[in-house]
C-alpha cells in the first residue's frame, strides 16, 4: 500500500475500485470529461442520489469501474464534506481515503493537512492516462461547501446548498420525551457532575444497536453480524473523544432504568463520568421475551482542540512516569504523532489490533513514511481505554510497554487516538530516539 502526499499519484490495477473515508462524513463523486466539467446534474453522485454509470455511493464507500463510465468521462473526483452541515472540517478528524483493489488488496491512503474553516475537501481524483487510471491525491478545501464545489464543477445549484439532512433516523421509542434526560442530570447533579444534553445521532445508534438486542432477545455488546455499539456510533456519523455504555434489559420505565444504573459502583460511575456532556438512550422491546431491551450511549465530541488535550494528557502523564524513575521527559514530535495518529485512525478504519499493519508495515516504516529522521522507533498501542490516564496506568502495568516508556534512549513521542472500532478506543503512543 502506498501512503501518498497531497499532488501524489499512484496507477491503478483495472477492475472495481473502491474508495472509503471512515468517519462523520458525507462522500460524494463528481464524474467530468477533458474540459473538468459535468455534463449535467446526474454526473454528481452524492448521498440524494447515490449512483451513476460506473459510480455507486453507500454510506462512506465509493465503488468505481472505470469501464463503466459513461462515454466521454475519464475523471472522477472525490470529495468530502461534514454530515452536519454547520460543522467546518477542522472540528471533526483527519478525513482519510482508503482506497483497495477488486482483490480487496490495500493499494493507498491518503490523508490531507487538516483543513480549518472549509466545509468541503477535494480528497482525490481517478483520471484517465493513455488507455489506463491513475490515482492523484489532491487535498484542496472549500469555503462554501458542497454549493461552491458543483458550481465549479458545472452542476446546476439552486439556492445556496442543499443542506445535508441527518439520514439516521430518531428512535421509534426512546426516553428522551419521557424525561430521561431531566433523570439524569439529577443524579449528575447529586454526585457533583456536569449536566448532559440529548445528542440525536448518539439516540440513532442506541436504537440500531437496541433493535438488533430485542430481535435477538440477546443481552450483548455485538450483534449477530460482530457490529459492535461502538461502531453503530460512527456509523451514525458521531465521532467521540470518549465513549460509555449501559445495555440492559428488564426495566419497564426510564425512572426504573436510571435506578437500575445507579445501583451498580461501576455503572453508577459511567451515568455520572463528569467527561460526557452528551447522551442517546433508546428502549425496545423483545421479539419473544417482552422484556424491553435498553441501550443508553455517554460520549464528549470529538473537537480539534480536544484530542489536541488529550494528547498533551497522554505526554504529561508518560513523562511523570519517566520523572519518577530519574530519566529526562520526551519531547512531542509531530511526524511521531501523524504517524501515530494515522495508525489508530487505521485499526478502526480497518478492524485490527497490531502493531503490524494488515498490509506488513511496521511502526519503524510508519514513522519514515511520515518523514521521521529517529533511528531508534518504538510502539506502544491499546484499545478499549477511556481516558489519557486510564490508558498509561494500563502501559504501565505491563513489563514490554513499561519498558518502552522507560527507555532512556528515547528523547520524543507522538500519540495517536481514535474513536470506533469493536474496543470503542484505539490510542498509539510512537517513540523515537
Amino acid at each position: 500500500m502506498k501512503e501518498l502526499v497531497t499532488g501524489g499519484n499512484l496507477p491503478l490495477p483495472g477492475g472495481i475500485l473502491t474508495l472509503k473515508v471512515p468517519g462523520p462524513f458525507d462522500v460524494c463523486a463528481l464524474i467530468t470529461d477533458a474540459g473538468g466539467k459535468v455534463r449535467g446534474d446526474a454526473d454528481f453522485v452524492f448521498y440524494n442520489q447515490p449512483s451513476a454509470p460506473g459510480v455507486r455511493l453507500q454510506g462512506a464507500e465509493l465503488t468505481v469501474s472505470p469501464p463503466g463510465l459513461r462515454a466521454g468521462a475519464d475523471r472522477v473526483t472525490v470529495v468530502v464534506a461534514p454530515a452536519e452541515a454547520s460543522v467546518p472540517l477542522g472540528a471533526l478528524p483527519a478525513a482519510t481515503l482508503h482506497v483497495t483493489g477488486a482483490d480487496g488488496r490495500a493499494l493507498a491512503r491518503f490523508s490531507p493537512p487538516r483543513p480549518q474553516r472549509e466545509t468541503a475537501l477535494l480528497l482525490a481524483e481517478l483520471y484517465r492516462r493513455d488507455t489506463g487510471w491513475k490515482l492523484r491525491a489532491l487535498g484542496q478545501g472549500y469555503a462554501d461547501g458542497l454549493a461552491g464545489v458543483a458550481r465549479d464543477f458545472g452542476v446546476e445549484v439552486t439556492q445556496d446548498a442543499p443542506p445535508a439532512p441527518a439520514r439516521t433516523p430518531e428512535p421509534e421509542a426512546g426516553p428522551a420525551s419521557d424525561g430521561f434526560v431531566a433523570l439524569v442530570n439529577t443524579a449528575r447533579s447529586r454526585a457533583g457532575s456536569p449536566p448532559v444534553s440529548a445528542a440525536p445521532r448518539l439516540a440513532a445508534a442506541a436504537h440500531a444497536h437496541a433493535a438488533a438486542m430485542a430481535d435477538r432477545d440477546d443481552l450483548a455488546a455485538e450483534s449477530a453480524d460482530g457490529t459492535s455499539v461502538h461502531q453503530r456510533i460512527t456509523a451514525s456519523g458521531y465521532a467521540y473523544l470518549t465513549v460509555g455504555e449501559h445495555l440492559v434489559s428488564g426495566p419497564r420505565t426510564p425512572a426504573e432504568f436510571v435506578e437500575y444504573c445507579l445501583s451498580d459502583a461501576r455503572s453508577h460511575r459511567t451515568l455520572c463520568e463528569p467527561a460526557f456532556t452528551e447522551t442517546g438512550v433508546a428502549y425496545v422491546l423483545g421479539r419473544r421475551s417482552g422484556d424491553l431491551y435498553w441501550t443508553a450511549l455517554w460520549a464528549r465530541p470529538f473537537t480539534a482542540a480536544g484530542l489536541a488535550r488529550t494528547v498533551d494528557e497522554v505526554i504529561a502523564l508518560t513523562n511523570t512516569e519517566r520523572a519518577s524513575s530519574g530519566l529526562p521527559p520526551l519531547a512531542p514530535d509531530p511526524l511521531l504523532t501523524a504517524a501515530a495518529q494515522a495508525h489508530s485512525s487505521d485499526m478502526v478504519t480497518r478492524a485490527f489490533y497490531a502493531h503490524t499493519s494488515p498490509d506488513g508495515r511496521e511502526p519503524w516504516d510508519r514513522a519514515a513514511d511520515a518523514g521521521s529522521r529517529h533511528r531508534t522507533v518504538g510502539e506502544n498501542i491499546a484499545c478499549g481505554q477511556r481516558s489519557p490516564a486510564e490508558v498509561v496506568r494500563g502501559w504501565m502495568d505491563s513489563p514490554g510497554h513499561r519498558a518502552n516508556i522507560l527507555k532512556p534512549s528515547f528523547t520524543h513521542m507522538g500519540v495517536g487516538f481514535a474513536g470506533g472500532g469493536r474496543a470503542g478506543t484505539y490510542w498509539t503512543q510512537l517513540f523515537g530516539g
